[in-house]
């Protein structure tokens, strides 16, 4: 990006940030639209690039917008205008994507209900040579939709499937939540009966991980009492229409998800919760000793401390401050 000029005088600003700040405040309305020209220019070409390069026979797993047509990648416009064909889950609302973006050519529906039927059928055209595209109705394909028999056939006849990487509802609540991001587990939709829902929310609660979950706006407010029963009092936040118009976040302890979620986000849209991990446990220096005594003979160093960190919930660097004191020990004088 090219850099204002900055000039400093004797009766000028007597700062580096101030003088910057002037300098951008200077710049004038023409050379801000040269700018934007510029953009546009190399995004062309890239685009342009793109288009000339020849489609390898396989499946392109393509990532759209979940809102924002903005967040489309220049490869992934270039994917869909070549592909030989598009599957999609819903073809009407995938054909408005395309035509935003003058692409055309057929769309195929391929979803949970005709996917045991359409699956020979990809496969024959990519051994036959042809470039097929799969999308999503926004995000990433395979991220909660119906494909990964597809990719799994495919991999096992040795044929290509290749990532198109983009948008996702996940890593967009994950990053933009301020919860640990260093481990993280998205469970997708929770059955939808509460009784279920608890039992899956128990056999999660011990794994030290943010969890990223999506849910219906009809059972949000069942989900969060849950929720809050089975994690206890961890910080979590719900986000609503992630890069769309009305796009929503509240954050706080689960108690306090459960008394503002429902009125401060409302009952329409789509939604992703997501509960940091569990506080660190209460556990001795000797209890961590004795656990890392059972399994430092059984591999390396590094996975003894990682298997320890791991079972315990404690803080990495307090099991391998001790890993360290145990393995001098052994090693004597």
């Amino acid at each position: 990006m090219r850099q204002p000029v900055m000039v400093v005088d004797a009766t000028g600003p007597d700062d580096l940030d101030s003088a910057a700040m002037n300098a951008d405040d200077a710049k004038t309305p023409g050379s801000a639209q040269g700018d934007v020209e510029r953009v546009v220019s190399a995004a062309g070409s890239t685009l342009q690039t793109e288009l000339a390069k020849p489609l390898a026979p396989g499946l392109y797993l393509v990532s759209t917008p979940i809102g924002n047509l903005g967040d489309i990648s220049l490869r992934a416009l270039a994917t869909l205008a070549r592909a030989d064909m598009v599957f999609c889950e819903d073809t009407r609302h995938s054909r408005k994507l395309l035509s935003h973006f003058a692409i055309s050519g057929e769309l195929f529906a391929y979803h949970e209900h005709n996917a045991a039927k359409e699956r020979p059928r990809i496969l024959a055209r990519v051994r036959a040579g042809h470039a097929v595209a799969l999308i999503a109705d926004a995000g990433t394909p395979l991220i909660s939709d119906p494909g990964n028999k597809l990719v799994r056939s495919l991999r096992e006849e040795g044929l290509s499937v290749f990532a198109v990487p983009g948008a996702s509802a996940v890593l967009a609540a994950l990053t933009s939540s301020g919860l640990p991001t260093d481990r993280f587990c998205f469970e997708g939709f929770l059955p939808p009966k509460s009784a279920a829902r608890r039992k899956r929310l128990e056999a999660l609660s011990a794994i030290p991980a943010t969890f990223i979950f999506y849910e219906a706006p009809s059972r949000l407010q069942g989900m969060l009492d849950d929720l809050r029963d089975i994690f206890g009092d961890r910080e979590g936040v719900v986000a609503k229409e992630l890069t769309k118009l009305h796009e929503a976040h509240v954050a706080g302890p689960l108690e306090d998800l459960v008394q503002r979620a429902a009125g401060t986000l409302g009952p329409k849209g789509e939604f992703v919760v997501i509960a940091g991990p569990p506080p660190p446990a209460d556990v001795s220096d000797a209890e961590i000793v004795t656990a890392l005594e059972r399994v430092m003979g059984e591999g390396s160093f590094r996975d003894a401390v990682q298997d320890t960190t791991d079972r315990l919930g404690v803080s990495r660097k307090r099991v391998y401050q001790l890993a360290l004191s145990l393995k001098d020990k052994d090693a004597g004088p």
